[in-house]
């Protein structure tokens, strides 16, 4: 009987747009993060991907905080999805199809919702733009994989 390490070095790697699973060459159990923070992530995927129609109570369904980061909650559940994001990203077969319905679905309906923490904000983007974004102050999300 074969072993199931013979069967992974066969496996393909496949490329999820822009955010590529980990290279070949690396070696297993230390992949290299893609993302180097929770700011980055939130920039670079998830407000240009998860469109959706923001504003304030009675224009929209969902809200969002260009200024995420002014919200505990909102660190810990990014910093959770991002995280969650990194390790899967790896398994080319169902990865992002558990991150998206176990991470991205729970705590993104938990974060825009209208009672969630941004429940107040006044920030709006429509369905076809990105969500708001705004730049933390400089060193509160540094690289991590400079470290």
């Amino acid at each position: 009987m074969s072993g199931l390490g013979e069967w992974d070095d066969d496996a393909p790697v496949y490329d999820l747009g822009d955010a590529p699973v980990a290279d070949v060459d690396e070696e297993p159990g230390d992949p290299r993060l893609y993302y180097g923070s929770v700011d980055e992530f939130v920039r670079e995927f998830v407000c240009p991907t998860f469109r959706r129609n923001v504003g304030e109570e009675g224009r929209a369904d969902y809200r969002w905080s260009a200024r995420w980061w002014e919200s505990a909650e909102a660190i810990i559940r990014l910093e959770a999805m991002w995280r969650a994001w990194e390790h899967l990203r790896l398994d080319p077969a169902t990865g992002m199809s558990v991150w998206l319905r176990d991470h991205a679905d729970h705590h993104l309906g938990v974060l825009m919702s209208p009672v969630g923490p941004w429940a107040l904000s006044r920030d709006t983007a429509g369905a076809d733009e990105p969500l708001p974004y705004e730049a933390p102050p400089a060193c509160l999300f540094p690289d991590v994989r400079d470290s």
